[in-house]
């Protein structure tokens, strides 16, 4: 093995001692003479000198001995392991993990340039131990130790058990895993596609039934007519034939519906593995956040007991993620601002000590987190007036809002309840960015609080990422998916609901006036319009503003397998995701947020136009005076995206999945242009455009080579092998791609 190799082993492994050193030294902190605690921590410091004496890492080894020794004099009652001591011991767990965040790569120069810290941490550790205190004569043999292993338990209903993994662990990358849950997913809907098939058999042994009784009246009504007797044996043998074929059918559908039953079933286990592989304890998301605490509360001088409950309810890893600066922000919010000082909370009769809890659940098919204190609450009439303050509401507004529309205030961006900014908290950024991270995943976040008592924050997220219940709706005769946990309401609006005021149409539900816009106008689609007084409406919004999005029909909701879109293309406006309907047929999952950012910028700058309601327009039907275009490409989000692209513009547009592909839909379907990929499976771009110039048929056809590589070679090549342009997928973002087409088949 490589000593790279080596290297990114050793930093897998300190990852996981690292964890463990912080649990349990914090604590030791409140138990200092733990003998099971002690014990771990020494086989924790003796495993990491062991890895990185593999790999001769000098100052990490001479610093986890240095730890090994202290561990072994507390164990030894020669010193006391107080906070004082401790501290000093998390800055060498500090170097650790700064060591295990290290690209491998860069390890051994790295440690070169930092071994001053190294061996200053190390002769801070020394220091806690007596002058004569002689490491060897009172080690305990790690050979024995080792053995043993720790046993985790409550003493005096005080001491947490450290988690020790022992879990084996695989690394996959994040692309990896969505390209198994996207093949997870069409193999779902491939599987769901048998049953069908095994239906319309259904269909065929009830005709071949009708069949065989039309032989038997046959039979019945040639038995009292004289017939040949070569007749007579070719009405016998149908008769037979027909029986054997009813038998074979029987049989073969029996063996049909097995096995559509199996593959379903198989397939189904299959996308929930590929789920459960996407979850991770959620104590794998806030393993430093009781670290951050303790620091915190020492800093503060305040005396805090933080509580993680639900550790191992099982988190998407994407949210869990995305929880991290949330979580961070709303706790470093409750040490600085919740918790009182220990002279206050005695004051008021409270316990010194203030808590802090953290927990996890899962309700009612959604992830629940609970962040709260028992501090000191939050001011209504503090926050009402700071509204006042900061222009947000008139003082007669503010006097008539609720304890719960007060609070809500706190979530809007930069809105503090301090006027002092520190580097702990005070900027009031926290709580914007915990409701930005809840209205991108699709869940809810509330607060209570109760003065005196402290403050608690809930949030309601999706129990994954990887799979989204949407609303499925038609615009310009094209399946969207709305995200359900962003869509407020759906409305059948009558046309004569609708009015308008200074230029905007508005209708009103339940008191609250909603903007009325097109959806096609907001995602540049050709205009649809409905051929009824009935009006389907989606309303959508964010904290600020509603409007109802006027789409062709409502199909209904589904459970959709999330596919991200190909990271090469960036951001596309309005768009989250894709995925496949239950016909293996492909969606775009459209990007709230970004949909209500769409409709604020078109309606500031003039863009939208009125949706009129008072004439039907005929849907567009192809004919042969629309221009055909062959999209080839192996991504389904390019084919997807580039298909809308080419429709929106008139043209009718047929997809390839690879050259082979293409090439036999050339052979059988008449082409005005064809737009390739380079890079695809079977039969490349390059192979394909040969093909294609030297068919003497087809040779006439203008090929146009979209890439996403802009290399010389790949350039020289495809212009040789005979295409009319060579163009980057960044062209998807500009007119380039359109005025090719343009210039070669017109509009």
């Amino acid at each position: 093995m490589s000593d790279d190799s080596m290297i990114e082993l050793f930093r897998q492994e300190a990852q996981t001692q690292v964890a463990i050193l912080t649990q349990g030294l914090l604590i030791l902190e409140s138990n200092s003479q733990s003998e099971e605690i002690l014990q771990a921590l020494m086989r924790v410091a003796h495993s990491i000198k062991g890895a990185a004496r593999i790999i001769s890492l000098d100052g990490v080894i001479n610093l986890a001995h240095c730890m090994e020794d202290c561990f072994v004099a507390a164990q030894n009652k020669i010193i006391i392991l107080g906070p004082e001591q401790i501290d000093v011991l998390l800055q060498g767990v500090d170097l650790f993990q700064a060591v295990s965040q290290v690209p491998e790569t860069d390890m051994l120069s790295w440690l070169t340039e930092n071994i001053g810290e190294f061996e200053a941490c190390c002769a801070a550790i020394r220091a806690l131990l007596p002058p004569d205190f002689n490491a060897r004569s009172s080690l305990v043999s790690v050979e024995q130790s080792s053995e043993i292993t720790p046993t985790p338990r409550q003493e005096n209903g005080a001491l947490e058990a450290i988690t020790i993994p022992n879990d084996r662990v695989v690394r996959v990358s994040a692309e990896n895993l969505n390209r198994i849950m996207g093949l997870a997913g069409e193999s779902l809907v491939e599987a769901n596609w048998l049953q069908p098939f095994a239906d319309s058999f259904t269909v065929l042994r009830y005709r071949q039934l009708e069949l065989s009784r039309l032989l038997e009246t046959l039979h019945t009504a040639l038995a009292n007519t004289a017939i040949s007797p070569e007749s007579q044996q070719v009405v016998d043998t149908a008769r037979q034939k027909a029986q054997e074929c009813r038998e074979i059918l029987t049989d073969r559908l029996g063996e049909l519906e097995l096995y559509a039953r199996r593959t379903t079933n198989l397939s189904d286990r299959l996308y929930r593995e590929v789920i459960a592989s996407h979850m991770r304890p959620f104590v794998d998301g806030v393993q430093g956040l009781p670290r951050m605490v303790r620091d915190l509360s020492r800093r503060l001088e305040k005396q805090v007991k933080f509580q993680i409950v639900g550790q191992s309810t099982l988190v998407d890893r994407d949210i869990l993620k995305k929880l991290e600066a949330p979580l961070t922000h709303m706790i470093r919010n409750a040490v600085d601002h919740g918790i009182e000082p220990p002279e206050a909370r005695e004051a008021s009769g409270k316990p010194v000590e203030g808590t802090i809890r953290l927990e996890a659940f899962h309700r009612g098919g959604m992830l629940a987190i609970s962040v709260s204190d028992d501090g000191k609450g939050i001011d209504p009439n503090f926050i009402r007036q700071h509204i006042v303050d900061r222009n947000l509401a008139s003082s007669e507004t503010a006097a008539q809002l609720t304890e719960a529309e007060i609070i809500e205030f706190l979530f809007l961006s930069g809105f503090s309840t301090t006027d002092q900014v520190t580097e702990i908290s005070g900027r009031g950024v926290g709580l914007d960015i915990a409701k930005s991270m809840v209205q991108e995943v699709g869940g809810t976040i509330r607060a209570v609080s109760q003065l005196g008592n402290g403050t608690s924050f809930h949030f309601q997220l999706p129990l994954t990422l990887s799979v989204v219940r949407t609303l499925i709706v038609t615009i310009s005769d094209e399946p969207y998916a709305f995200p359900l946990a962003r869509v407020d309401r759906i409305v059948k609006l009558d046309k004569s609901e609708i009015y308008v005021v200074e230029g905007r149409q508005y209708f009103t539900k339940d008191g609250q006036n909603i903007g009325l816009i097109a959806a096609h106008d907001i995602l540049d689609l050709p205009e649809t319009l409905p051929d009824s007084d009935a009006l389907c409406v989606v309303v959508i919004s964010d904290q600020s503003n509603a409007y109802g999005l006027f789409v062709d029909e409502f199909l209904g909701e589904r459970d959709l397998v999330v596919r991200p879109l190909d990271p090469r293309l960036g951001k596309v406006r309005d768009i989250s995701a894709s995925a496949l309907m239950d016909d293996g047929s492909p969606v775009l999952i459209l990007d709230v947020s970004d949909l209500v950012r769409s409709i604020d910028n078109m309606l500031n700058s003039g863009q939208l136009r009125p949706v009129d309601v008072n004439k039907v327009k005929a849907k567009a039907k192809k004919g042969d005076d629309h221009k055909r275009i062959l999209v080839v490409d192996d991504s389904i989000t390019v084919r997807e995206m580039t298909r809308k692209l080419l429709q929106n513009q008139g043209y009718d547009v047929d997809v390839a999945v690879n050259g082979m592909d293409a090439w036999t839909a050339i052979r059988s379907n008449s082409y005005d242009l064809i737009v390739s990929d380079i890079d695809m499976p079977r039969m490349n771009g390059i192979e394909l455009v040969k093909q294609i110039k030297q068919h003497p048929k087809f040779h006439v056809i203008p090929v146009i080579i979209v890439s996403y590589r802009d290399r010389e070679d790949d350039r020289i090549q495809g212009m040789e092998a005979g295409a009319n342009y060579y163009l980057t997928k960044s062209s998807f973002h500009d007119d380039t791609l359109i005025n090719a087409i343009i210039d070669l088949i017109g509009r």
